[in-house]
Protein backbone atom coordinates (compact mmCIF):
# COMPACT_ATOMS: atom_id res chain seq x y z
CA UNK A 1 0.00 0.00 0.00
CA UNK A 2 1.76 3.44 -1.11
CA UNK A 3 0.99 5.53 2.38
CA UNK A 4 1.90 8.58 0.84
CA UNK A 5 -0.87 8.52 -1.88
CA UNK A 6 -3.34 7.25 0.99
CA UNK A 7 -2.32 10.19 2.92
CA UNK A 8 -2.38 12.50 0.02
CA UNK A 9 -6.42 11.25 -0.72
CA UNK A 10 -8.65 13.69 -1.06
CA UNK A 11 -11.09 12.19 1.45
CA UNK A 12 -8.13 11.44 3.81
CA UNK A 13 -7.01 14.94 3.37
CA UNK A 14 -10.74 16.32 4.46
CA UNK A 15 -10.16 14.49 8.04
CA UNK A 16 -7.23 15.15 8.43
CA UNK A 17 -7.51 18.74 8.33
CA UNK A 18 -10.12 18.69 10.89
CA UNK A 19 -7.28 17.74 13.41
CA UNK A 20 -4.60 20.39 12.09
CA UNK A 21 -2.79 17.66 10.30
CA UNK A 22 -1.36 19.45 7.86
CA UNK A 23 2.06 19.97 6.94
CA UNK A 24 3.84 23.95 5.84
CA UNK A 25 4.56 22.69 2.34
CA UNK A 26 0.81 21.68 1.74
CA UNK A 27 -0.79 24.64 3.67
CA UNK A 28 1.73 27.38 2.67
CA UNK A 29 0.72 30.42 -0.18
CA UNK A 30 2.38 33.34 -1.37
CA UNK A 31 -1.07 35.19 -2.59
CA UNK A 32 -4.52 34.92 -1.10
CA UNK A 33 -6.25 33.20 -3.84
CA UNK A 34 -4.71 30.56 -3.71
CA UNK A 35 -5.72 29.65 -0.18
CA UNK A 36 -8.37 27.25 -0.41
CA UNK A 37 -11.86 27.73 1.45
CA UNK A 38 -10.71 25.23 3.56
CA UNK A 39 -13.56 25.68 6.30
CA UNK A 40 -16.54 25.18 3.26
CA UNK A 41 -14.57 22.34 2.07
CA UNK A 42 -15.05 20.78 5.09
CA UNK A 43 -18.41 20.66 5.24
CA UNK A 44 -19.16 16.81 4.02
CA UNK A 45 -16.69 16.18 6.52
CA UNK A 46 -18.50 17.57 9.10
CA UNK A 47 -22.12 15.92 8.21
CA UNK A 48 -20.02 12.21 8.22
CA UNK A 49 -18.12 13.29 11.52
CA UNK A 50 -21.85 13.76 12.90
CA UNK A 51 -23.33 10.44 11.69
CA UNK A 52 -20.36 8.39 13.15
CA UNK A 53 -21.04 9.90 16.01
CA UNK A 54 -24.44 9.39 16.70
CA UNK A 55 -23.57 5.75 15.71
CA UNK A 56 -20.89 5.10 18.48
CA UNK A 57 -23.52 6.84 20.92
CA UNK A 58 -26.09 4.10 19.66
CA UNK A 59 -23.58 1.24 19.59
CA UNK A 60 -22.92 2.62 23.27
CA UNK A 61 -26.46 2.74 24.37
CA UNK A 62 -26.22 6.52 25.36
CA UNK A 63 -28.25 9.54 24.45
CA UNK A 64 -27.91 10.41 20.55
CA UNK A 65 -28.83 14.11 19.97
CA UNK A 66 -32.15 15.93 19.75
CA UNK A 67 -33.09 16.53 17.03
CA UNK A 68 -34.77 19.98 18.15
CA UNK A 69 -31.34 21.17 19.74
CA UNK A 70 -28.94 19.86 17.01
CA UNK A 71 -31.51 21.47 14.14
CA UNK A 72 -31.24 24.81 16.32
CA UNK A 73 -27.54 24.83 16.39
CA UNK A 74 -27.23 23.91 12.68
CA UNK A 75 -29.44 26.82 12.46
CA UNK A 76 -27.55 29.07 13.83
CA UNK A 77 -24.19 28.12 12.43
CA UNK A 78 -25.97 28.51 9.27
CA UNK A 79 -26.62 32.12 10.13
CA UNK A 80 -23.31 32.56 10.91
CA UNK A 81 -21.58 30.85 7.76
CA UNK A 82 -23.96 33.40 5.85
CA UNK A 83 -22.80 36.32 7.55
CA UNK A 84 -19.66 35.58 6.92
CA UNK A 85 -19.74 35.03 3.54
CA UNK A 86 -20.33 38.62 3.49
CA UNK A 87 -18.51 39.97 6.31
CA UNK A 88 -15.19 38.04 5.88
CA UNK A 89 -13.59 40.08 3.03
CA UNK A 90 -13.68 43.27 5.10
CA UNK A 91 -11.71 40.36 7.99
CA UNK A 92 -9.25 40.10 5.54
CA UNK A 93 -8.75 43.54 4.82
CA UNK A 94 -8.40 44.79 7.78
CA UNK A 95 -4.98 42.33 8.29
CA UNK A 96 -3.90 43.13 4.98
CA UNK A 97 -4.55 47.02 5.77
CA UNK A 98 -2.81 46.73 9.03
CA UNK A 99 -0.08 44.67 7.54
CA UNK A 100 1.03 47.27 4.59
CA UNK A 101 1.28 49.98 7.16
CA UNK A 102 2.28 48.56 10.61
CA UNK A 103 4.62 45.16 9.57
CA UNK A 104 7.88 46.05 11.35
CA UNK A 105 9.76 42.89 9.57
CA UNK A 106 8.08 40.61 7.12
CA UNK A 107 8.37 36.56 7.99
CA UNK A 108 9.17 34.24 4.59
CA UNK A 109 5.51 32.96 3.55
CA UNK A 110 7.02 29.03 2.50
CA UNK A 111 8.91 29.54 5.86
CA UNK A 112 8.31 26.21 7.77
CA UNK A 113 9.02 28.25 10.96
CA UNK A 114 6.93 31.04 9.91
CA UNK A 115 4.09 28.67 9.57
CA UNK A 116 4.86 27.33 13.15
CA UNK A 117 4.97 30.48 14.21
CA UNK A 118 1.71 31.56 12.71
CA UNK A 119 0.19 28.16 14.14
CA UNK A 120 1.02 29.67 17.72
CA UNK A 121 0.34 33.18 17.34
CA UNK A 122 -2.71 32.60 15.49
CA UNK A 123 -4.04 30.04 18.40
CA UNK A 124 -2.88 32.58 21.17
CA UNK A 125 -4.77 35.52 19.75
CA UNK A 126 -7.61 33.25 19.70
CA UNK A 127 -7.17 32.45 23.68
CA UNK A 128 -7.88 36.27 23.88
CA UNK A 129 -10.56 36.84 21.83
CA UNK A 130 -12.14 33.88 23.95
CA UNK A 131 -11.58 34.67 27.24
CA UNK A 132 -12.73 38.36 26.30
CA UNK A 133 -15.54 36.38 24.95
CA UNK A 134 -16.70 35.25 28.81
CA UNK A 135 -15.30 38.57 30.31
CA UNK A 136 -15.90 41.53 28.47
CA UNK A 137 -19.93 42.02 28.45
CA UNK A 138 -20.38 43.06 25.09
CA UNK A 139 -18.20 40.52 23.84
CA UNK A 140 -19.91 37.80 25.66
CA UNK A 141 -23.24 39.21 23.45
CA UNK A 142 -22.44 37.18 20.66
CA UNK A 143 -20.63 34.55 22.26
CA UNK A 144 -23.06 33.29 24.63
CA UNK A 145 -24.84 32.17 21.25
CA UNK A 146 -22.26 29.19 21.78
CA UNK A 147 -23.02 28.11 24.90
CA UNK A 148 -26.69 28.23 24.76
CA UNK A 149 -26.75 24.57 23.55
CA UNK A 150 -27.97 22.17 26.60
CA UNK A 151 -26.57 19.08 24.50
CA UNK A 152 -22.69 18.85 24.20
CA UNK A 153 -22.19 16.88 20.55
CA UNK A 154 -20.49 17.66 17.46
CA UNK A 155 -23.73 19.59 16.42
CA UNK A 156 -22.95 22.06 19.27
CA UNK A 157 -19.66 23.08 17.39
CA UNK A 158 -21.43 24.57 14.45
CA UNK A 159 -23.48 26.73 16.84
CA UNK A 160 -21.45 29.55 16.09
CA UNK A 161 -22.45 33.77 16.69
CA UNK A 162 -23.32 36.17 13.87
CA UNK A 163 -22.39 39.38 16.38
CA UNK A 164 -18.38 37.76 17.33
CA UNK A 165 -16.54 38.56 14.61
CA UNK A 166 -17.32 42.11 14.25
CA UNK A 167 -15.28 42.13 17.52
CA UNK A 168 -12.87 38.90 17.29
CA UNK A 169 -10.82 40.39 14.48
CA UNK A 170 -9.04 43.12 16.10
CA UNK A 171 -7.47 40.73 18.60
CA UNK A 172 -4.95 39.35 15.36
CA UNK A 173 -4.14 42.26 14.04
CA UNK A 174 -0.82 42.93 16.35
CA UNK A 175 0.06 39.68 14.24
CA UNK A 176 0.82 41.57 11.07
CA UNK A 177 4.04 43.42 12.58
CA UNK A 178 5.33 39.92 11.86
CA UNK A 179 3.14 37.71 10.43
CA UNK A 180 1.56 37.51 6.64
CA UNK A 181 -1.34 38.11 5.96
CA UNK A 182 -1.60 34.34 3.49
CA UNK A 183 -0.14 32.66 6.43
CA UNK A 184 -2.60 34.44 9.08
CA UNK A 185 -5.68 33.52 6.38
CA UNK A 186 -4.13 29.51 6.42
CA UNK A 187 -4.22 29.51 10.41
CA UNK A 188 -7.29 31.89 11.36
CA UNK A 189 -9.47 28.67 9.29
CA UNK A 190 -7.41 25.68 10.54
CA UNK A 191 -7.84 26.90 14.23
CA UNK A 192 -11.54 26.87 13.68
CA UNK A 193 -11.79 23.56 12.31
CA UNK A 194 -9.76 22.08 14.99
CA UNK A 195 -12.19 22.81 17.71
CA UNK A 196 -15.11 21.07 15.67
CA UNK A 197 -14.01 17.50 16.90
CA UNK A 198 -13.59 18.55 20.97
CA UNK A 199 -17.15 19.21 20.99
CA UNK A 200 -18.19 15.42 21.88
CA UNK A 201 -18.44 13.00 24.90
CA UNK A 202 -17.66 10.41 22.89
CA UNK A 203 -13.78 10.43 23.29
CA UNK A 204 -13.13 10.75 27.16
CA UNK A 205 -9.37 11.07 27.64
CA UNK A 206 -6.02 11.38 25.47
CA UNK A 207 -3.10 10.38 27.99
CA UNK A 208 0.12 12.67 27.46
CA UNK A 209 -2.12 15.04 25.00
CA UNK A 210 -4.15 16.28 27.37
CA UNK A 211 -1.15 18.65 28.77
CA UNK A 212 -0.79 19.65 25.59
CA UNK A 213 -3.65 19.84 22.97
CA UNK A 214 -7.19 21.32 23.52
CA UNK A 215 -9.23 18.00 24.11
CA UNK A 216 -12.64 17.20 24.41
CA UNK A 217 -12.50 16.66 28.05
CA UNK A 218 -10.57 20.04 28.48
CA UNK A 219 -13.76 21.89 26.52
CA UNK A 220 -16.54 20.13 28.10
CA UNK A 221 -15.34 21.62 31.06
CA UNK A 222 -15.60 25.05 29.17
CA UNK A 223 -19.04 24.13 28.10
CA UNK A 224 -19.97 23.47 31.42
CA UNK A 225 -22.59 25.57 33.65
CA UNK A 226 -21.61 23.75 36.69
CA UNK A 227 -19.54 26.66 39.06
CA UNK A 228 -15.84 24.90 38.85
CA UNK A 229 -16.33 25.22 34.73
CA UNK A 230 -17.11 28.89 34.21
CA UNK A 231 -14.65 31.40 32.81
CA UNK A 232 -12.14 28.05 32.18
CA UNK A 233 -9.98 26.30 29.32
CA UNK A 234 -10.57 28.86 26.57
CA UNK A 235 -8.33 27.08 24.28
CA UNK A 236 -8.44 26.94 21.16
CA UNK A 237 -6.06 24.27 19.65
CA UNK A 238 -3.04 24.46 22.51
CA UNK A 239 -4.52 23.94 26.47
CA UNK A 240 -0.88 25.59 27.56
CA UNK A 241 -2.34 29.29 27.05
CA UNK A 242 -4.54 28.50 29.28
CA UNK A 243 -1.93 26.73 31.89
CA UNK A 244 0.37 29.79 31.45
CA UNK A 245 -2.34 32.09 32.60
CA UNK A 246 -4.03 30.44 35.62
CA UNK A 247 -7.31 29.63 33.80
CA UNK A 248 -6.87 25.40 33.65
CA UNK A 249 -9.47 23.64 34.64
CA UNK A 250 -9.58 19.89 34.89
CA UNK A 251 -12.46 17.77 34.42
CA UNK A 252 -14.12 16.83 37.88
CA UNK A 253 -17.53 16.38 38.43
CA UNK A 254 -20.18 15.46 35.67
CA UNK A 255 -20.75 18.27 33.88
CA UNK A 256 -24.02 20.00 32.56
CA UNK A 257 -23.99 22.23 29.64
CA UNK A 258 -25.41 25.40 28.88
CA UNK A 259 -25.77 28.92 29.36
CA UNK A 260 -25.72 29.22 33.74
CA UNK A 261 -29.51 30.95 32.75
CA UNK A 262 -30.70 28.53 30.02
CA UNK A 263 -33.15 29.72 27.23
CA UNK A 264 -36.43 28.38 26.59
CA UNK A 265 -37.07 28.59 23.47
CA UNK A 266 -35.81 27.49 19.67
CA UNK A 267 -36.03 30.63 18.37
CA UNK A 268 -32.42 31.21 16.54
CA UNK A 269 -32.70 35.10 16.14
CA UNK A 270 -33.49 35.14 19.51
CA UNK A 271 -30.25 33.19 20.93
CA UNK A 272 -28.21 35.35 18.54
CA UNK A 273 -29.31 38.66 19.97
CA UNK A 274 -30.95 38.16 23.40
CA UNK A 275 -27.86 39.12 25.94
CA UNK A 276 -27.21 42.26 23.33
CA UNK A 277 -30.77 43.28 23.94
CA UNK A 278 -30.25 42.51 27.59
CA UNK A 279 -27.23 45.03 28.00
CA UNK A 280 -29.19 47.29 25.87
CA UNK A 281 -32.05 47.77 28.72
CA UNK A 282 -29.72 47.44 31.88
CA UNK A 283 -27.47 50.14 30.14
CA UNK A 284 -30.60 52.30 30.07
CA UNK A 285 -31.48 51.38 33.78
CA UNK A 286 -27.75 52.56 35.27
CA UNK A 287 -27.71 56.10 36.55
CA UNK A 288 -24.26 57.53 35.78
CA UNK A 289 -21.64 57.13 32.84
CA UNK A 290 -19.97 54.78 34.80
CA UNK A 291 -21.87 51.97 35.52
CA UNK A 292 -23.08 52.13 32.14
CA UNK A 293 -20.05 51.67 30.59
CA UNK A 294 -19.28 49.28 33.18
CA UNK A 295 -22.29 47.18 31.64
CA UNK A 296 -20.59 47.42 28.05
CA UNK A 297 -17.11 46.36 29.07
CA UNK A 298 -16.64 44.64 32.74
CA UNK A 299 -18.18 40.79 32.64
CA UNK A 300 -21.76 39.83 32.19
CA UNK A 301 -21.52 39.04 36.27
CA UNK A 302 -21.29 42.19 37.09
CA UNK A 303 -23.37 44.51 39.25
CA UNK A 304 -22.96 47.96 40.75
CA UNK A 305 -20.90 47.35 44.06
CA UNK A 306 -19.34 44.08 42.78
CA UNK A 307 -16.19 43.15 41.13
CA UNK A 308 -14.93 43.46 37.38
CA UNK A 309 -16.20 39.44 37.12
CA UNK A 310 -19.21 39.02 39.80
CA UNK A 311 -19.03 37.14 42.71
CA UNK A 312 -18.48 33.39 42.08
CA UNK A 313 -20.82 32.28 44.91
CA UNK A 314 -23.44 34.40 43.12
CA UNK A 315 -23.35 31.68 40.30
CA UNK A 316 -26.69 29.24 40.41
CA UNK A 317 -26.02 25.64 41.66
CA UNK A 318 -27.60 23.16 39.39
CA UNK A 319 -30.31 21.70 39.85
CA UNK A 320 -30.68 17.60 39.90
CA UNK A 321 -32.56 16.23 38.27
CA UNK A 322 -31.54 18.21 35.53
CA UNK A 323 -33.82 19.39 33.67
CA UNK A 324 -33.56 20.22 29.53
CA UNK A 325 -35.74 22.31 27.75
CA UNK A 326 -37.46 20.19 25.35
CA UNK A 327 -40.36 20.37 22.65
CA UNK A 328 -41.57 18.05 19.84
CA UNK A 329 -43.39 18.30 16.56
CA UNK A 330 -45.79 16.12 15.17
CA UNK A 331 -44.66 13.89 12.16
CA UNK A 332 -45.59 16.75 9.35
CA UNK A 333 -43.91 18.90 11.49
CA UNK A 334 -40.85 17.03 11.56
CA UNK A 335 -40.78 16.62 8.10
CA UNK A 336 -41.36 20.11 7.37
CA UNK A 337 -38.76 21.22 9.54
CA UNK A 338 -36.24 18.39 7.56
CA UNK A 339 -36.81 19.93 4.15
CA UNK A 340 -36.39 23.18 5.13
CA UNK A 341 -33.49 22.17 6.60
CA UNK A 342 -32.12 20.35 3.50
CA UNK A 343 -32.85 23.31 1.01
CA UNK A 344 -30.67 25.58 2.97
CA UNK A 345 -27.90 23.78 3.59
CA UNK A 346 -27.91 23.13 -0.69
CA UNK A 347 -28.63 27.05 -0.40
CA UNK A 348 -25.50 27.97 1.78
CA UNK A 349 -23.22 25.00 -0.40
CA UNK A 350 -24.11 27.30 -3.47
CA UNK A 351 -23.52 30.68 -2.05
CA UNK A 352 -20.33 29.27 -0.54
CA UNK A 353 -19.10 27.88 -3.87
CA UNK A 354 -19.85 30.99 -6.06
CA UNK A 355 -18.15 33.24 -3.24
CA UNK A 356 -15.53 30.45 -3.53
Amino acid sequence: MDLEAVWKNKHVTGFRRLFYLVSPNETSFETLDEIPEYVNEAAPYFLISLALEQLILLAKGRQTMRPNDSFNSIAHGLMSTFHGLLFRAAEVAAYIWAYKRFCIYSLPWNSPWTWLAALLLVDLGYYWVHRCGHEVNIMWAGHQTHHSSEDYNLSTALRQSVIHRYLSWMFYLPLALFIPPTQFQVHIQFNLLYQFWVHTEVISHLGPLEYILNTPSHHRVHHGRNPYCIDKNYAGTFIIWDRIFGTFEPEKEKVVYGLVHPLTTWDPLYGQFCQLLHIIKTFRQMDNWGDKLSVVFKGPGWEPGKPRLGNREDLPQVEYPVKKYNSTLPWWGSGYVWLHFLLIIAANSILGFHKQ
